[in-house]
């Protein structure tokens, strides 16, 4: 099973840079599978890394085999042009470390800013995708129609991941959830709401299309991560998460103008939510989540999105490198960065 990071960074403060570049050579060294970070735009005080790029760039350099991924790129923010070029500069520079997360977007006010009608979001993400695919995979590509008209453009460097680096859909609409079955691309499965609403699109769309279920054993799931020595630790710093979390999505709500959802219960957190308990815990709830979904990928928030500390969090990273990890190891070999690495690209009817 692969194993990766995510949910750092999202405090809502800037933070500290340097410890964070630490936390990340100390997952490199740990023998974590990749780290993902997210993209927001436009908030001064509390967004550290509106360019995801530029902080991979650092991160790939400062470590040897972590891999880094985006969770998402906005594809219809970008010319696919220059998006596709700088991901295979960082390609290059990684030696093929480098995990796409791609999506729609779903914030009105970074399209508003932008002067990009919300209404042209999902024209110009298949047009992009497209566009990148083309550019990665073939000496020259074009286009013709569409948001963007250009004529026989090389660009590279090309990509060290062959065919593309791995290509990873967030979406949740069955027109999105479409494109990455048909085109046999793995799935960002959501934790907030969890994986429940995009599998059974999913499975539809692969039934659909006779696809294989290669995508769907990729497609990465994600999970709050309370890891302690005793269930009686564990269980105390699950309460806690769980009153800030209550709190934070009624927070979130009332600044929307909308009422504030029921607060979770600790049923709910514990069946839908989280991995928790001691190390033979999480390993046995991680089976048991991969067997029930048919993913062997997961990204651990170990910081729960900035609710849980970084220094907590790494110590709950650290006993879960050294005893699940290599419980995981054990009992599988690990599946491949991608399914979708390494096959002839099959992008077809992504304009449909």
């Amino acid at each position: 099973m692969r194993v990766d990071l995510a949910g750092f960074a999202r405090e809502g403060v800037l933070g500290d840079h340097a410890a964070l570049m630490r936390l990340v050579e100390r997952a490199d060294a740990l023998g974590f599978g990749g780290i993902w970070f997210n993209e927001f735009h436009f908030a001064r005080e509390a967004l550290p890394y509106p360019s995801t790029l530029l902080l991979g760039a650092e991160i790939l350099a400062r470590t040897e085999r972590l891999r880094f991924g985006t969770s998402i790129l906005v594809l219809p923010l970008y010319h696919p042009l220059m998006l596709a070029e700088q991901i295979a500069q960082l390609d290059f520079q990684s030696g093929g470390r480098v995990d796409v997360g791609i999506g729609r977007g779903t914030e009105p006010a970074t399209f508003a800013a932008l002067e990009i009608p919300r209404d042209d979001a999902h024209r110009r993400f298949c047009e992009a995708l497209r566009i990148m695919i083309d550019a990665w995979t073939k000496p020259h590509c074009s286009a013709a129609a569409g948001p963007w008209k250009f004529a026989n453009v090389a660009v590279g460097p090309p990509p060290v991941q062959k065919p593309h680096p791995p290509v990873y859909v967030a979406g949740v609409s069955e027109e999105t959830v479409d494109i990455a079955a048909r085109n046999g691309f793995p799935l960002l499965l959501s934790l907030e709401p969890n994986e429940a609403r995009q599998l059974p699109v999913f499975h539809a769309a692969l039934d659909r299309h006779g696809a294989s279920r290669a995508s769907l054993k990729a497609s990465s799931l994600s999970r709050y991560v309370v890891i302690a020595p005793t269930r009686a630790e564990a269980d105390e710093r699950v309460d806690t998460l769980l009153d800030r979390l209550n709190t934070r999505r009624a927070e979130r709500a009332l600044a929307r103008g909308m009422t504030p959802p029921e607060p979770r219960s600790r049923a709910s957190m514990m069946a839908d939510f989280t991995i928790a308990g001691t190390p033979e815990d999480c390993h046995a709830q991680l089976c048991a989540l991969s067997a029930r979904t048919g993913s062997s990928s997961i990204r651990c928030l170990f910081s729960a999105n900035g609710l849980i500390a970084n220094d907590v969090a790494l110590r709950g990273m650290e006993l879960f490198a050294a005893e699940v990890l290599p419980a995981l190891d054990r009992q599988a070999s690990s599946p491949t960065p991608s399914e979708n690495a390494g096959n002839e690209p099959a992008l077809q009817g992504v304009n449909s």
